[in-house]
């Protein structure tokens, strides 16, 4: 498939847990981004990329902040086209209830989603 060929993908805003078990909760992430890659989707998950080493600290609350108000600056960015996917094996965290009420303020869709054979071990669970 040459780049001039191929069906655009869909921008996607992935809403998952971070805080807490954050090991578990990255493994869940990467399925999930899986999954929307899967269904020809462009994932964009801030809690992936601006809490890697060296980039913001979850644990100090000021750069928490910074990075959800990031998030939710590239989400607006990403304009009309992009869809809020919210994944929800493992519940809702705050952080996700904040992103849920953005996309509601600035009228993005709000799209709910499970990775049912992820806890049995399923596809891509330890990805």
């Amino acid at each position: 498939m040459s780049y001039e060929t191929r069906k655009r993908m869909r921008p996607v805003i992935v809403e998952s847990p971070y805080a807490g078990d954050v090991e578990r909760n990255l493994r869940y992430l990467r399925a999930a981004m899986h999954d929307c890659i899967m269904r020809g989707e462009t994932p964009y998950a801030s809690h992936a990329i601006l809490t890697q080493p060296g980039v913001l600290d979850d644990n100090d609350p000021h750069e928490r902040e910074l990075g959800i108000h990031a998030g939710c600056d590239m989400a607006e960015a990403l304009g009309s086209d992009a869809v809020r996917v919210v994944y929800t094996d493992l519940g809702e965290s705050r952080g996700m209830a904040y992103g849920i009420d953005h996309a509601t303020r600035i009228g993005q869709p709000i799209e709910r989603r499970a990775l049912p054979r992820w806890e049995q071990g399923g596809s891509h669970a330890q990805r």
